[in-house]
């Protein structure tokens, strides 16, 4: 009789590798940040943020009202006369002190954002906080060449910037927002997302511990209600948003008619062009970056795939082998690749999308995986058989789900890229460098990288075309939105 014997364990299987939890020390309770100081929301409610992974509550946050909204700018309406009077040099040295405090807290703040948001702690760790830290040196660097960046000779700030940020990048996307306001003079009321609303607040706790003076940083935690009196209040000068196209357009009819200056980066569809002489592992890699970075949570991800006709199969095959070998689960184990869905609401988008584009015909692949049994999470899927007309080649998913196209010849590639209502980035994978430039300038992009995709730097504006919003983020152009030229 023959026996069983079980398959020898692999010698090369990961053991858990946890980052410690005990490293950032989150309160029970949190207020709101005006005027330098931690304060209970007017009407007196909280709301709960909890963690994406395990569903545990992390703490109770204060929310703001419309009341709140105003008290904030008050606060920094009165703190601009001062802050703005500066020179620049002088702003420039808090701007390197918060720089050098988020490295030294680095990764408290990587932790904290792990257990707030979801998303793995490598990405926290060693992409979103030495990008956070590098916007406030790069702006700092800026606060007092102002007369040197184009604008003309001693250009002037706004005033107040209300500045409301999403969920998937929450402490970056603060950075994008407050290093260049401050660094040009302006003071700022900030609104973060709902479901993050942590970092933001530990944030705030840093601007206390630069010293930077009351009222310059503000911090509303709330939900849509006190973004929109926070967009339509009359004095504030400056709205930057990031979020969805809805939101939006909603503010810009807000805004129209007043004379606030406003950029918008809202949604995409970003197309990911692999042409038959890309080399295909790096192709792979840069596919899996475009798509299941921060479980495709991204606004400018690469969530069509445009394959030339001739080595589809092959880069699928290499493709389904890559996705089949990355670690969803634990988002604070460094070995994890795949984390949770930031919340309840946005996985259920991400599954009635996907199920449409099973109903409307597209094949639906997902790589093997166990899911855990509380959290939000979807494993990394992609659909072929997809065409232009499928939802899933059209709407943004923001989600781990990629849609694969073919196409024969450059320019079918580019219309096809071109073929949507966002404009926000796109990828071109080849060996010659004339077909990049060829390519690249045909596109309707904001960001066109080639060989690679999301990488992001601190000197490289960042926005979009169409539907995908207007104005620049990062870079000398970045600084224009916050001055008066």
């Amino acid at each position: 009789m023959e026996t069983q014997t079980s398959p020898a364990p692999n010698p090369f299987a990961y053991a858990p590798a946890p980052e410690s939890r005990s490293v950032v020390d989150i309160a029970p309770s949190y207020g709101l940040f005006i005027d330098g100081e931690f304060t209970e929301a007017a009407d007196g409610k909280v709301f709960k943020t909890v963690s994406p992974s395990t569903e545990e509550v992390l703490s109770e946050v204060a929310q703001a009202s419309s009341e709140d909204v105003d008290r904030a700018v008050k606060a920094a309406r009165k703190a601009f006369g001062g802050w703005s009077a500066l020179p620049g040099a002088e702003r420039a040295k808090y701007l390197f002190r918060i720089a050098r405090i988020i490295q030294e807290r680095s990764r408290e703040l990587a932790v904290l954002e792990t257990l707030d948001n979801g998303k793995p702690i490598k990405e926290t760790r060693d992409a979103d906080l030495p990008l956070v830290a590098a916007h406030f040196f790069y702006y700092a660097g800026w606060a007092d060449k102002l007369d040197h960046a184009g604008f003309g000779p001693n250009p002037k700030a706004l005033g107040v910037a209300g500045q409301v940020i999403p969920w998937n990048f929450p402490l970056l996307m603060l950075a994008w927002k407050i290093a260049p306001a401050l660094a040009t003079g302006n003071t700022v009321v900030l609104k973060p997302a709902e479901t993050t609303p942590l970092s933001a607040l530990f944030f705030a706790d840093i601007c206390r511990q630069a010293g930077l003076p009351k009222g310059v940083v503000n911090i509303l935690p709330g939900y849509g209600d006190a973004g929109a009196a926070l967009t339509a209040h009359p004095d504030v000068n400056k709205v930057a948003f990031t979020g969805s196209t809805a939101v939006g357009k909603q503010i810009a009819r807000t805004v129209a008619g007043t004379d606030k200056k406003l950029t918008l980066e809202l949604g995409g569809k970003g197309a990911n062009i692999v042409f038959d002489d890309a080399p295909v592992d790096q192709a792979v890699e840069g596919i899996v970056t475009g798509i299941f970075f921060n479980q495709g949570q991204v606004c400018c991800a690469g969530s069509r795939l445009l394959v030339q006709e001739s080595v589809q199969d092959e880069v699928l095959e290499r493709l389904k082998a890559r996705l089949s070998t990355l670690r969803l689960g634990d988002p604070l184990d460094k070995n994890t690749d795949i984390g949770a869905i930031n919340s309840a609401e946005q996985l259920a988008r991400i599954t009635a999308l996907a199920e449409t584009g099973e109903a409307e015909g597209a094949e639906r692949w997902s790589a093997p995986c166990e899911l855990p049994g509380s959290g939000y999470w979807f494993a990394p899927t992609l659909f072929t058989n997809v065409t232009q007309a499928h939802t899933v080649a059209r709407d943004e998913i923001f989600g781990p789900v990629l849609s694969v196209l073919t196409f024969r010849t450059p320019d079918e590639a580019v219309a096809k890229a071109n073929n949507t209502q966002y404009g926000l980035s796109a990828g071109i994978w080849t060996e010659k460098g004339s077909r990049i430039l060829a390519v690249a300038n045909k596109l309707r992009a904001g960001v066109v990288w080639a060989n690679t995709f999301n990488k992001f730097d601190p000197t490289s504006p960042f926005g979009g075309y169409k539907e995908s919003g207007f104005g620049r983020e990062g870079g000398r152009h970045g600084l224009e939105a916050y001055l008066d030229v």
